[in-house]
């Protein structure tokens, strides 16, 4: 009888811990870099390959930092709010265009409209590798010292903007 315990309680601590992990949200990872510098790097612009853009340049104001590619369905559906970001003029939003196609990158910008000040290219994903990135779109509030402030993961929502992003900027913008 007592050897058929020590399984039976396995597999039951086994079953609580794996429920336990559905009801969490992947969205609400923490993310090891909030609070720490943006990592370094100098990568060109999808717009124009021969200008290069680094972390140093873009410091000294708040800003966000949008991982999109062209091939992602979820970009495309926050890709209207990110527009309407754009045109209202709240906070400049840079893109870093994620192991992506230059050519598909700039017709998906055409098509679409394009939201970014600047879209650098990470053709080859070393800057979202350091970013912790893990699948598209996710989003980086950057505050002026270049230090990163929070971290969305997924589409970007008009709820989201509103509720969460927006007030988190205009905190940093004080």
């Amino acid at each position: 009888m007592k050897k058929y315990l020590v399984p039976i309680a396995l597999f039951a601590a086994l079953g609580l811990l794996l429920a336990y992990g559905l009801k969490l949200d992947p969205r609400k990872i923490p993310s090891p870099l909030i609070g720490k510098p943006l990592p370094a790097f100098s990568l060109a612009t999808v717009a124009n390959p021969a200008r290069k853009i680094s972390d140093r340049d873009l410091r000294g104001r708040v800003y966000l930092l949008n991982v999109w590619a062209s091939w992602c369905a979820a970009c495309r559906q926050e890709h209207p709010v990110l527009n309407e970001i754009a045109r209202s003029k709240a906070v400049p939003i840079i893109g870093l265009n994620y192991k992506d196609k230059r050519e598909d990158a700039l017709r998906w910008l055409t098509e679409l409209g394009n939201p970014y000040e600047q879209s650098l290219a990470d053709g080859d994903g070393r800057l979202g590798i350091d970013l912790g990135v893990y699948g598209v779109p996710e989003t980086f509030v950057i505050a002026k010292d270049g230090v990163i402030r929070y971290k969305h993961i997924g589409p970007i929502t008009a709820e989201i903007w509103q509720e969460k992003l927006l007030p988190f900027v205009q905190q940093l913008e004080k």
